[in-house]
């Protein structure tokens, strides 16, 4: 497979494994949005001004997930025009095909994932993580593992982020393997299988919350963000990009939540 080229290095920037695009090197950046930009009535009056939802959106988060990806393929001018209605400072992450993580379970993958990042690598420097979420019926095996970040290592220098949902993945040889791809742990809410997820290893930490206790549906109360921005904190305290995504969409809470988190970081930098 041949790595997608002229996408995110830099003139100091390496492409071996586990490299970090220019996009998303390490920087103590905070990246609060949620999993899609759709903005509802309950909320319009926080995203003033004209133009899309994206663009509207674009102007008060710095960072979206583009969940749509998992289940049907972007045209290359899709991404391109995304790209194009944000600021140069925005992020965007996408999740994988599931045809990849689900279909084929990470076997056989080579010509699925070129076509994919065909697609995404139009984003340029604004493409800053690729979300892995794994079914919860796949168990961790070392060699499938291997060769599957390997294989994505060599296309790609963009940041990764995997969600396993297996017990199996919650282990301390699954962690290093990796780790050692430059993959970060992805944690999410509700927690799939009770298991901490390990902290550490990568330059970037990522936070999937979807709702507890009615998945994708709930609210999350003020303890709850309290607790996220104090981990927002010791990432950036440790020179870690930290993305935060809420994916409470069903019911519209995911924008007000981020509006949230986001304000108790501002009021940080503020004091």
């Amino acid at each position: 497979m041949r790595k997608q080229d002229g996408v995110q290095g830099d003139a100091n920037g390496s492409s071996g494994k586990g490299a970090a695009p220019a996009g998303s090197r390490p920087d103590g950046a905070v990246r609060i949005g949620c999993a899609g930009w759709s903005l509802s009535s309950r909320v319009a009056d926080r995203f003033p001004g004209e133009g899309s939802h994206l663009e509207r959106y674009a102007r008060v988060f710095n960072s979206v997930e583009i969940d749509t990806s998992f289940y049907r393929p972007h045209r290359e001018a899709t991404y391109a025009r995304w790209r194009d209605a944000v600021p140069d400072d925005f992020r965007f992450a996408v999740k994988l095909p599931r045809t990849i993580t689900h279909d084929q379970r990470l076997l056989g993958i080579e010509t699925l994932l070129d076509d994919y990042l065909q697609g995404v690598h139009a984003l340029q420097h604004k493409l800053g993580c690729l979300l892995v979420q794994l079914p919860p019926s796949l168990a961790f095996a070392e060699d499938v593992t291997s060769a599957f970040f390997a294989c994505m290592r060599q296309a790609t220098d963009v940041a990764l982020a995997c969600e396993p949902r297996h017990p199996t993945w919650f282990t301390d040889a699954a962690a290093k393997i990796m780790a050692s791809y430059g993959v970060t742990f992805v944690r999410a809410d509700p927690n799939p299988v009770g298991i901490a997820p390990p902290v550490g290893g990568t330059e970037m930490t990522y936070v999937r919350l979807h709702g507890s206790p009615v998945l994708y549906r709930s609210a999350y109360p003020d303890e709850v963000l309290d607790a996220e921005a104090d981990a927002v904190r010791q990432s950036v305290q440790q020179g870690q990009t930290a993305w935060v995504v809420f994916d409470n969409t069903a019911q519209g809470e995911a924008v007000p939540n981020a509006l949230d988190l986001q304000q108790r970081l501002e009021h940080d930098r503020a004091s």
